[in-house]
């Protein structure tokens, strides 16, 4: 199985800081998956490696763009180091959603990345931020994986964030609010509603994983959201095929519940 995965800004970064120990869970868990599967990982957290180097303001579109260029190289640095503690090597690719417009750019990617798993490397995928300007201002990764999701033919995108799953209400402002494990078509009025991201470095929220979801749906193409915080959730669900907890967006009704 060709798996793609994506982590936020919100689980990589605390306090200012690259979240080393999530980092490391994080690694771990993609080594175990990597024994069987080919891994693509889409990261973010650039700019809040950029940022304990050099703390400028992140609301300025240049000053993010300068935090990302400093950040990318610190980051891919870090996973370089963790990987190679499961003697995997990495790579790193940029790219930019005008890339995925382009059946040019598209192949070339594919290319690479086929190349790259082939070899059993794992390939570290990130928005071009220095030169990206509408995806960094109101994009996100979320978006961007699921496009690598597609154009890498894999089999399955999952998210890990801050969000541990889709509610059939906020659990924010509804302490009654339930887990809807499998889901097989999303609601448009969820799909229209404006992001809310969490965290400081985070630029997406619940909404742009939904439209993530529905876009990779639309194509046959299935997404789990679980928490990057306690990886217990998806590497039950993707190491041992038990559901516990979080969203599996599946086109397969028979999952439905």
């Amino acid at each position: 199985m060709r798996v793609v995965v994506k982590v936020g800004s919100a689980v990589l970064a605390q306090d200012g800081a690259i979240a080393l120990d999530r980092m490391r869970a994080l690694v771990d868990f993609l080594a175990e998956l990597h024994k069987t599967n080919e891994v693509i990982l889409v990261s973010s957290g650039a700019v809040a490696a950029g940022y304990t180097e050099l703390q400028l303001d992140r609301k300025i579109l240049e000053n993010k763009q300068a935090l990302a260029s400093i950040g990318q190289p610190i980051l891919m640095k870090r996973y370089a180091k963790k990987f190679a503690a499961h003697n995997i090597i990495t790579a790193q690719i940029l790219v930019t959603a005008a890339n995925f417009n382009k059946l040019d750019d598209i192949q070339r990617i594919k290319n690479t990345v086929n190349t790259l798993l082939k070899n059993k490397v794992i390939p570290i995928v990130n928005e071009n931020d220095a030169t990206a300007t509408e995806e960094l201002v109101v994009g996100d990764n979320d978006q961007l994986s699921a496009y690598m999701t597609k154009h890498t033919d894999s089999d399955i995108l999952i998210i890990l964030s801050d969000i541990d799953a889709y509610y059939d209400s906020d659990p924010r402002e509804n302490t009654d609010a339930k887990i809807l494990k499998v889901v097989n078509k999303i609601d448009k009025k969820d799909l229209e509603k404006n992001a809310t991201p969490h965290g400081s470095f985070a630029t997406g929220g619940i909404v742009t994983k939904l439209k993530a979801a529905n876009y990779l749906l639309s194509h046959g193409i299935d997404m789990f959201l679980s928490s990057g915080f306690d990886l217990t959730n998806v590497k039950s669900f993707m190491l041992d095929a038990n559901h516990i907890s979080g969203t599996y967006f599946t086109c397969d009704d028979k999952d439905a519940q």
